[in-house]
């Protein structure tokens, strides 16, 4: 079991998160037509605001604002048409709620709109590869960053799941540097569901606390993807939130911080259980101390 070093997440608009002693759940909001698991249950502004209430009623602290799937084989959408879905629904829970709230982008204007209208982190599922600006909006507003691994759209993979993964954190974390992005500003997800491989995606869940080494706090994203489904022997999406929740528990053990979800009740109780596993674990050295 990997203990969790407490640490503060550093945020736009002079907010923070502290991580470490207990874990987080980010709820998704995909204001979107075709994603995965949700795609078109949340096009509406104003049934996507409804849904960002009951997460946070729910007990997630974050919730992340999506307007372009990234499933295979997903039709892309322009930068226009992302920022015509995400920025009403962001100046809404901005206005209305006090959670902190990420937008899924990889696209460094609607980043920088998004931060106008309220946000206060990014999630680049391109780990700030996509757009040369990315980093340098990230900088100047004092957003926070999730940087993502993935495999897609790069040729210079290594065989080794987590060399592949340091190597790409590498390069990330170059370019957030050179851009002055602090350190407290940067989470990392290690990018489940786009390995190169599906036999990764388990290796990746029993190595992940390699992770660590890099110094950064950790987000997952496992939430009723494909290998879950695969492991469970569940084909339909939404029939994967006990899968999922398994995963949130496990990898809260393995020192992850953050968990990107679908179903924030049954996923914050397999965190809470883990928390409660981890608190155990701290007594029992502090008593061994004293």
């Amino acid at each position: 079991m990997a203990s969790s070093r407490n640490s503060v997440w550093r945020l736009a608009h002079g907010r923070s998160l502290t991580l470490g002693a207990s874990g987080h759940i980010m709820a998704i909001v995909n204001v979107t037509p075709d994603s995965f698991s949700d795609g078109g249950r949340f096009i509406d502004v104003g049934e996507a605001v409804d849904h960002g209430f009951a997460c946070i009623r729910d007990g997630a602290s974050i919730l992340d604002i999506g307007g372009e799937s990234t499933r295979p084989g997903a039709e892309p959408v322009t930068a226009a048409q992302e920022q015509d879905r995400v920025l009403p629904v962001i100046e809404k829970l901005a206005r209305d709620t006090d959670a902190l709230i990420s937008v899924d982008t990889y696209r460094a204007e609607t980043a920088r709109l998004a931060i106008a209208a309220g946000a206060h982190l990014i999630n680049d599922v391109y780990g700030l590869r996509h757009d040369a600006e990315m980093a340098h909006v990230v900088s100047e507003s004092g957003a926070g960053i999730c940087i993502m691994y993935t495999a897609r759209g790069r040729d210079d993979h290594r065989a080794d799941i987590i060399e592949d993964e340091l190597m790409f954190f590498g390069q990330s974390l170059d370019m957030a540097k050179a851009a002055g992005i602090k350190d407290d500003a940067v989470v990392l997800d290690p990018g489940f569901g786009f390995v190169q491989r599906r036999e990764q995606e388990s290796e990746l869940m029993a190595r992940c606390g390699e992770l660590h080494s890099l110094g950064f706090p950790l987000l997952i994203g496992t939430s009723r993807k494909r290998f879950v489904g695969a492991i469970a022997a569940r084909d339909v999406a939404t029939e994967r939130d006990f899968a999922t929740a398994a995963t949130t528990a496990m990898l809260r053990l393995a020192g992850a911080s953050i968990f990107r979800v679908h179903n924030v009740a049954g996923n914050l109780d397999a965190m809470r259980m883990a928390d409660a596993v981890i608190d155990a674990g701290r007594a029992v050295e502090q008593a061994g101390e004293n």
